[in-house]
């Protein structure tokens, strides 16, 4: 039986979540796991709302639309900035839903994870052993993540990005494209890790440091 969902936000993230929930659906035989009733957001552009009607899917309205959907209807928030999602996350979080995790099917996550609500791993995404991640953590394309991490909520992981074994990363945090963090390093809580940047010593909380060796 299929369950469905809405998408929070109508941006260029948000419908990346379409196209896994359609890649979710295409692996499955039988019936589709998921319904995407649509997308609610705030203030979407014209140019957004044109985007998500090629989509062949439906703007439902702000985010208070979803007062008016079934009880057991799935959230996921295509938000990729970690501190918009987390106070967006607040708010969906007075309205009882379910958050939906989304794993690409072809993402590789290993058989230990232990992972909190929202998940959201694209194509390509890589999990070992042994690795703990926290509530709407977003992976994105081919990012990596190494054995004995433990990722907090709400921390964005952009494409191609990896982080080496037994790496600390703590709230919001963002690793930017291509960046690295080296094996048992710590990023601080909502810290910025600027694309391509190779992170060779912790990372005080709320820094932006880019680079290599990042600073």
């Amino acid at each position: 039986m299929s369950r469905e969902i809405v998408i929070v936000g109508c941006g260029g993230h948000g419908r990346e979540m379409f196209d896994i929930i359609r890649a979710i659906n295409g692996a499955a035989p039988g019936e589709p796991r998921w319904r995407v009733l649509g997308f609610v957001d705030d203030r979407p552009s014209e140019i957004n709302l044109k985007r998500v009607q090629r989509l062949d899917a439906t703007y439902l309205g702000p985010l208070h639309r979803l007062r008016d959907v079934g009880r057991d209807t799935h959230v996921v928030l295509g938000l990729g900035d970690p501190r918009v999602r987390r106070t967006v996350a607040q708010r969906v979080g007075t309205y009882g839903l379910p958050a939906a995790s989304l794993v690409h099917p072809d993402a590789t996550l290993g058989p230990d994870l232990v992972s909190g609500a929202g998940l959201v791993a694209f194509a390509g995404v890589r999990v070992t052993t042994n690795v703990t991640l926290g509530q709407h953590v977003h992976l994105n394309q081919n990012a990596t993540v190494a054995h004995d991490c433990v990722v907090a909520d709400h921390v964005s992981v952009n494409p191609l990005a990896a982080l080496s074994g037994d790496c600390q990363v703590e709230t919001g945090v963002l690793i930017g494209a291509t960046a690295v963090v080296l094996q048992g390093l710590r990023v601080g809580a909502e810290s910025t890790v600027g694309a391509g940047a190779c992170v060779v010593r912790d990372v005080p909380a709320a820094t932006v440091v880019k680079g290599v060796p990042a600073r």
